[in-house]
């Protein structure tokens, strides 16, 4: 799967030392409740769990590595998290290595999850939230036509305590008038 600049491959076990390397950084578990990983063994058995994922059947849980097209550098992952399936919606996550903030990849990689989920899982709903105080994914949610629904209180149990959360869904019927 592609988009304008970057490619989307399922993760392998080759992707670890870059994905170790992602979540090692603590900027990036700012506002990520995964946490620091204790070991390179620990990344492994959460690389193994996600590549396991995608296995199941049906498929309940699909994770990205992100790469750019042109040179095929590793920039961050994403995720579709699907619910049960006579709710046809999903929860989509993203988490990208700081050196690539701020240059439009996050809006490019969400518009092109939103594109996937309703187009190819035919989804009828998309869900996603982030802390309060990450504004810059809030910009990239409401960029990409995520409509802000409420606040979950001290939902995210973050580095530096519980935080709240804003909840943001998406519709498709809102997604294709925009189209």
């Amino acid at each position: 799967m592609y988009s304008e600049r970057l490619t989307y491959s399922l993760l392998v076990a080759s992707d670890l030392q870059e994905f170790h390397a992602l979540n090692l950084i603590e900027e990036v578990d700012r506002y990520n409740t995964m946490g620091i990983p204790e070991s390179i063994e620990v990344t492994k058995k959460l690389l193994e769990d996600k590549i396991n994922d995608h296995q199941q059947k049906p498929i309940s849980k699909l994770t990205y590595a992100l790469r750019l097209k042109e040179e095929n550098t590793f920039i961050g992952i994403a995720g579709i998290l699907f619910g049960q399936p006579k709710y046809q919606k999903a929860e989509l996550w993203m988490k990208f290595h700081p050196q690539f903030w701020n240059k439009g990849y996050a809006t490019e990689c969400i518009q092109k999850l939103i594109k996937e989920c309703f187009e190819t899982h035919d989804l009828h709903r998309l869900e996603t939230g982030c802390a309060i105080e990450n504004k810059a994914s809030k910009r990239v949610l409401e960029k990409c036509g995520f409509v802000q629904e409420g606040i979950q209180r001290q939902n995210l149990p973050l580095k530096s305590g519980w935080s709240d959360n804003f909840e943001f869904g998406l519709l498709r019927e809102e997604w294709k008038e925009k189209q």
